[in-house]
């Protein structure tokens, strides 16, 4: 392995702890919103866009640099794991895109339940977290699935 390949495995392994890492700091968020009023919805709302945004951007790091590993590595672009990770990464963009945006839309109504917003936040989270986890399983372990 020479220098430039180190330099893309550290790249991409600290843009995977940004893409997931924050995440958890989404559940005190979920917490203090839980507690609170409405009158500090937009600031907890404001700190969540903001997580959602940075791993969004740790995203694109991951995927640059895990193509980058690919081209210069000693994988093909059929190996099982790199399929299953590109599918799973697939559904996580879908899920990105159109989970979290649409709850936070919400809270602007004031007739919305705030409870079941918060709910489903915390939900999509969890799911979020399960979907980067298993990419991150297959990147690790590098099963041979066929």
């Amino acid at each position: 392995m020479n220098d430039f390949s180190i330099y893309i495995v550290f790249i991409h392994v600290l843009s995977a702890v940004l893409s997931v890492g924050p995440l958890f700091v989404l559940f005190v968020v979920l917490r203090k919103m839980q507690e609170s009023d409405r009158q500090l919805d937009q600031s907890h709302i404001s700190i969540f866009r903001s997580v959602v945004r940075l791993i969004k951007h740790a995203g694109h790091v991951l995927v640059g640099s895990g193509v980058l590993l690919i081209i210069i590595g000693p994988w093909s672009w059929y190996t099982s794991w790199i399929v299953m990770t590109i599918a799973l990464m697939v559904v996580s963009i879908f899920f990105l895109a159109r989970a979290f945006s649409s709850i936070l839309k919400r809270f602007d109504d004031v007739e919305a339940d705030r409870f079941s917003l918060i709910s489903k936040l915390r939900k999509a989270t969890w799911i979020y977290i399960i979907l980067l986890v298993l990419m991150l399983a297959l990147m690790v372990i590098k099963p041979t699935l066929w």
